[in-house]
């Protein structure tokens, strides 16, 4: 004697796999928009501090750090010891004097630095 499942067992077991497809298809659903948006703030707040002017005689090496493309803090924090020592940057290419800035990392935000 052979015993089948019944088809009411069938579909039950049917409409549980349904369900947890179709939950796991909305996590995914929801976790795919979540990160969109969340990519979506990044890049608006990223091309806003791309807008954004550094001051390079007066911003605080956190500043300068944030604001500045291939500027970490430890060279953020040589431009301010830089200024410290020797006065305010009397041109933007003065930078260069500075440990780890080189003419590319000049090139690259001169746009952004001001002096004033």
């Amino acid at each position: 004697m052979v015993i089948a499942p019944s088809f009411d067992s069938l579909n039950t077991s049917a409409a549980s796999r349904l369900s947890v497809g179709t939950s796991l298809h909305r996590t995914i659903k929801k976790t795919f928009i979540s990160l969109a948006m969340l990519c979506s703030l990044l890049g608006a707040s990223a091309s806003l501090m791309a807008d954004e002017t550094v001051n390079i005689n007066t911003d605080s090496a956190e500043v300068l750090s944030a604001g500045l493309q291939g500027v970490g803090l430890a060279k953020a924090y040589r431009i301010v010891e830089y200024r410290q020592a020797f006065g305010p940057f009397e041109s933007i290419d003065e930078l260069a004097e500075v440990k780890g800035i080189g003419e590319k990392i000049i090139d690259d935000n001169r746009s952004q630095i001001t002096l004033d």
